[in-house]
């Protein structure tokens, strides 16, 4: 893993889905109410089974799938924790649809986590993760986490 300081990026493996969810386990433990977190990333890469990984830290009611054909899921904190907002914006044709799903509503007291949200999702909040991931030759995943905003300049992206 490597950090660049000055835009806070951080360069992180996962060589199973196993791996894949216990890495989303460790990025909610960076995350409070609000944060916005926008996921990119071709069909199979993983998107998915991050956010599975994400809704067990936060201890969310699950399951965590993906909404696709809904478009979105609000799943509940179980402790008094914020709730996880996930959207899938693959069906979504830009950012005027995003409006209409009416993330706003929820966004100042949840996680909202956005799959196939690069290029639609962004205006939401000026201080997002954004999370590149992709499925390399061997099946190993790789991602870059990249903090956007004030919120996110001096989170450790890369911290165990």
């Amino acid at each position: 893993m490597t950090t660049d300081t000055t835009t806070n990026t951080a360069l992180l493996t996962a060589t199973t889905d196993t791996a894949m969810r216990a890495l989303g386990r460790r990025i909610a433990e960076l995350l409070r109410p609000g944060d916005l977190l926008i996921l990119s990333g071709p069909l199979g890469a993983g998107k998915t089974t991050l956010v599975q990984g994400l809704g067990a830290g936060l201890n969310v009611r699950g399951p965590i799938t993906s909404p696709t054909f809904v478009i979105s899921r609000i799943h509940p904190a179980l402790n008094g924790g914020p709730a996880l907002v996930h959207v899938d914006a693959y069906r979504l044709g830009g950012a005027d649809e995003v409006d209409d799903i009416d993330l706003e509503a929820t966004l100042d007291d949840s996680v909202t986590v956005v799959e196939w949200g690069e290029g639609v999702a962004e205006e939401l909040s000026e201080d997002r993760l954004e999370i590149g991931i992709e499925r390399c030759a061997d099946d190993t995943r790789a991602l870059r986490l990249t903090g956007v905003g004030p919120r996110w300049a001096h989170v450790a992206l890369d911290a165990q």
